[in-house]
């Protein structure tokens, strides 16, 4: 399965569009990580444990999109974006989400 952000994939041609794929997870802080921010947020610097959490969540949001593709009978998915959304204090979601296609 070929995933790509651009409108097209170089030396393949669209046959069909499928429609929209996504796939998206919620996920919530860890106390313990939010120990470590505050400390972070006293001293400076990155805050690797909400890092972690967030690469994470973008691959589990892109294998749940690569599924739904499958799903439709994609074996590639254009123009993938990906978004967040705070759902309540200390819950976010993350969201990818592109065009289902066959290519040849």
């Amino acid at each position: 399965m070929m995933i790509v952000t651009t409108d097209r994939i170089i030396g393949k041609e669209v046959r069909k569009t499928l429609g929209v794929a996504k796939g998206n997870t919620i996920r919530t802080r860890h106390m313990g990580r939010d120990i470590m921010a505050l400390f972070k947020n006293i001293v400076g610097g990155e805050v690797q444990e909400y890092t972690q959490l967030l690469a994470q969540a973008r691959e589990q949001a892109l294998e749940r999109m690569k599924t739904d593709a499958q799903s439709l009978g994609a074996n590639a998915v254009i123009q993938v974006r990906f978004t967040t959304s705070v759902l309540m204090g200390g819950a976010a979601e993350m969201l990818a989400y592109g065009t289902a296609v066959v290519v040849e």
